[in-house]
């Protein structure tokens, strides 16, 4: 926490973060952008400093990166209370919209013309998604070029055998996750405390007793949507492969259609995409399991920033942190292609929603002034127009 003295209050940068959730589109990256032009370049509230350090722990922690950023921005000059307001303000607006779109969903869901919306609001996600996993795998892994593929052959198998177990088995492991990020911290760099085996016993035994708790329906909504939040890294769109294995396949609270429509609604709502646990959760038991859920995803994020964020010029230089990280990152960004797949087989049902997955991709790529809302919406028409007209 900063002693400097400051040109602004508490005040002041909730009123920001409460605007930016309520108008700022464009995923994480785009959220990131903003919040250093307003408050590092243009309001000066922030030092480079301090907003460059609170990017590097929202990359190294698990949680949504431009929800942890903002809490990270609150804590700079306002400690825990200024994080925890800050959060707020930034994921309340979104969860607002998120619930009232449940609740028109739930209302008119079975008409034709929410099915014929939806219909092409879906095939544009696939695109959307699609290219999302391209930009992270090159991001993350490392460049589809034989060099870099080489100096990075551990991630990529990693990378690889995620994305096969996702698309065959259609489910998501989060102790494998654990798994690679142990394996290649050990290959890459080992810290001292990994010759005490009692310790990662414990953690073993630990875990699987967690595993064998039973649980009511609100329960089971916070458990499955707490450890979701512990295993986002970087980009809202990992969680898509986690909720879907969860929400369809385990637990059978949404349909395919249903959560294809879930993952829509948080890219044309603002604020950070992981808000569409809100939407799921007020299908899956009303406005409780909505908050429930929210509350879930972003307890983990906010704590992973909170708790190491005085101490994290230290944490920041640890190589075994950063490789075990990486370890992770790559086999749930495997697991988010393989997620795509498995959708994809499930959308993209006939001629007209393959070209509209196609042209969402084309459009992404070549059209820089138009975003993802705006694709959206145009999406929406052309599905009322296939379908009904």
């Amino acid at each position: 926490m900063s002693t400097e003295k400051l040109n602004y209050t508490l005040i002041e940068l909730i009123k920001y973060f409460i605007k930016l959730g309520t108008t700022g589109f464009g995923g994480p990256v785009a959220l990131v952008g903003y919040m250093h032009r307003d408050l590092v370049e243009n309001k000066k509230w922030i030092n480079d400093t301090d907003f460059k350090e609170g990017l590097a722990l929202s990359q190294l922690a698990p949680g949504p990166l431009a929800a942890q950023l903002g809490i990270y921005i609150g804590f700079v000059h306002f400690g825990v209370l200024g994080a925890t307001l800050s959060g707020l303000a930034f994921v309340l607006p979104s969860f607002i919209m998120v619930v009232l779109i449940g609740i028109a969903y739930q209302a008119y869901g079975g008409l034709p013309w929410m099915q014929a919306v939806f219909y092409g609001i879906s095939a544009a996600v696939i695109g959307i998604i699609v290219l999302s996993s391209y930009k992270l795998t090159v991001k993350s892994i490392s460049k589809f070029e034989i060099p870099a593929i080489k100096n990075n052959w551990l991630l990529w198998i990693f990378y690889i055998t995620a994305t096969i177990l996702t698309a065959v088995t259609q489910k998501e492991e989060v102790l494998l996750f654990v798994v690679l990020g142990f394996v290649y911290m050990i290959v890459k760099a080992p810290p001292e405390w990994i010759k005490r085996p009692k310790t990662a016993s414990i953690f073993i035994i630990t875990t699987a007793g967690f595993s064998t708790i039973e649980l009511g329906k609100l329960g089971e909504i916070a458990w499955f949507f707490t450890k979701a939040g512990a295993f986002v890294f970087g980009s809202g769109l990992a969680i898509v492969p986690f909720l879907h294995s969860g929400v369809v396949n385990e637990y059978g609270w949404l349909t395919e259609n249903q959560f294809v429509d879930a993952v829509a609604v948080a890219m044309i709502t603002p604020g950070p995409v992981v808000i569409t646990v809100g939407f799921i959760g007020y299908l899956v038991a009303g406005f409780t399991g909505a908050t429930i859920a929210a509350l879930g995803v972003f307890l983990p994020c906010y704590l992973f920033t909170v708790i190491p964020a005085p101490y994290f010029k230290k944490i920041s230089q640890n190589k075994s942190i950063k490789a075990f990280v990486d370890g992770i990152t790559a086999g749930v960004i495997g697991a988010l292609v393989g997620a795509v797949i498995v959708i994809a087989t499930r959308t993209i049902v006939d001629i007209p929603t393959a070209l509209i997955a196609t042209g969402t991709v084309l459009i992404l790529i070549y059209v820089k002034k138009i975003q993802e809302p705006h694709i959206i919406c145009i999406a929406a028409l052309l599905g009322v127009v296939l379908k009904l007209l």
